[in-house]
């Protein structure tokens, strides 16, 4: 059985969500392994690199919380050790590892917490407020507060990474002390929360997002309906609580005449009547994406410490295109990039793109402004290839605002992703059948881990290959997919 302790991740839950900290306690889902993903390397990465910047420190790896508390004093009391990372304290019944405990002068000790983001984030000093109650009751009072974060300006010169530029150093002291009144309060709540047999009531809302996804969303809104109101595109404040006010949580069960906007009252009646709504101005809408035409799309990452010489930490980097054409004469054609990773992959993913659509008339159509901002970006990046890339640019023609602005399906499921709108326009087509890699954010994260050399075994790297070649493929087969539905109901 978990113990009821509090930890930092739990208060955090306890502020969010009282239902959803019992829960981290008394029902937890099985544990989500992110060991092997790009952004958990990224993370032990910069926790390592930190360390770096407290030379002569300790690290404190004892997994059992009692022995870590004993190695902690241990090094407390050792004017020797400059810094101790990893450090572990309990007091009023919560438990912290702190990741750097730096020794200042006078024998007064400072707090530094390592975080990925490029900035402070609000929930940050509640994190911090917590470690601080802790150490204060502990004997420990911080004389400084700090969070090291990414320095989202730092560019890497090529070789190791240079951890001291890297991380902006950012004092949290006064943020925290104002929070600290609360603490005793609110630790006492949280207590008293977890110690209760019944789970309490909390009702789903905006907080269920905010600063982090609820792993128990899913189960906190099984018993609403499909068609929960919350569904409803732009749905204002006053909107909602004037349904939740009249006992309506279902868009079918919506009064006719209660105030909607177009778009939502095209939602509401599409979902009454279980019939599709195809604007009369859709034939219009589509006059310039007739063939000849081709589909484009773009994957990209983000890695949040840079892999190449001039790059940044989190800069967009393309790495990947996929290219279905339809000629004048209706042949279907495909083309496709996938970068090496070895080297950064912009100049080459521009350089065969422009080739490519060379071979190709008619307009280029995306689904989203993304591709467009990419482009953008390359353009700016590389003078040599602008002439070229300020061409492809007027022919982009985005798909998404047509489909928006004049089609709705029950079957999209109150939303305009590809991934709803093509298997709901063409039945049968879909992604289930992919391995491994379904989304932007699963091609991301695998592309990361083979240019950072995560990823070593040479099956698992032509596998993964294979898997985002897939996938990209699908994304412009969507396209080119919904583009011949979206004819088809013009000429019905």
């Amino acid at each position: 059985m978990a113990t009821q302790h509090l930890t930092k991740s739990r208060y955090l839950a306890g502020l969010q969500c009282s239902r959803r900290l019992w829960r981290l306690v008394h029902q937890p889902l099985p544990e989500d392994d992110q060991a092997g993903s790009a952004r958990a390397d990224a993370a032990r990465e910069m926790g390592l690199g930190a360390r770096t910047l407290f030379a002569g420190g300790v690290a404190i790896d004892d997994a059992d919380h009692a022995a870590a508390v004993r190695r902690t004093a241990q090094l407390l009391a050792d004017p020797a050790i400059p810094a101790i990372f990893g450090g572990a304290f309990e007091h009023d019944g919560a438990r912290v590892r702190v990741d750097v405990l730096e020794r200042l002068r006078a024998a007064r000790w400072g707090m530094r917490q390592v975080k990925g983001s490029t900035r402070v984030k609000e929930h940050h000093a509640d994190e911090l407020a917590l470690g601080a109650h802790v150490l204060n009751g502990a004997g420990i009072a911080p004389a400084s507060i700090e969070i090291l974060h990414v320095n989202k300006s730092y560019v890497h010169g090529g070789g190791k990474i240079l951890w001291r530029k890297f991380f902006t150093r950012s004092d949290e002291s006064r943020k925290v002390t104002a929070l600290l009144a609360n603490l005793p309060a609110r630790c006492a709540a949280m207590r008293k929360n977890l110690a209760a047999r019944a789970m309490p009531h909390a009702e789903p809302g905006s907080h269920c997002n905010t600063p982090h996804r609820c792993e128990f969303h899913a189960d906190c809104t099984a018993n609403k309906p499909l068609d929960w109101v919350t569904n409803l595109p732009r749905l204002a404040a006053r909107q909602a609580g004037e349904l939740q006010a009249l006992g309506i949580e279902a868009i079918s069960k919506i009064p006719a005449d209660f105030r909607l906007t177009a778009k939502q009252e095209t939602v509401r009646a599409a979902t009454v009547t279980g019939r599709p709504y195809v604007s009369a101005d859709l034939a219009k809408l589509l006059r310039h994406f007739a063939p000849p035409a081709c589909f484009l799309d773009f994957e990209a990452m983000m890695p949040p410490i840079p892999l190449y010489a001039g790059t940044r930490p989190y800069q967009t980097l393309p790495f990947q295109w996929s290219l279905h054409a339809i000629d004048a004469k209706g042949k279907l054609h495909h083309r496709e990039f996938l970068a090496a990773g070895d080297k950064d992959p912009q100049a080459e993913f521009a350089r065969t793109l422009i080739d490519a659509l060379r071979q190709f008339a008619g307009r280029v159509i995306v689904y989203s402004a993304y591709e467009q901002t990419r482009l953008n970006e390359l353009a700016i990046a590389f003078p040599d290839l602008r002439k070229q890339i300020n061409k492809i640019i007027p022919r982009l023609l985005d798909l998404l605002p047509i489909v928006r602005e004049a089609v709705y399906l029950p079957e999209f499921q109150f939303s305009y992703s590809i991934k709803n709108v093509a298997p709901a326009l063409a039945p049968g087509f879909g992604y289930d059948d992919l391995a491994g890699i379904a989304d932007g954010m699963a091609a991301s994260d695998a592309f990361v881990r083979l240019a950072s050399g995560s990823v070593s075994d040479p099956d698992e790297i032509v596998q993964t290959r294979a898997a985002l070649l897939a996938y990209c493929k699908r994304d412009t087969l969507a396209m080119v997919e919904v583009h011949q539905a979206l004819f088809d109901l013009v000429r019905r």
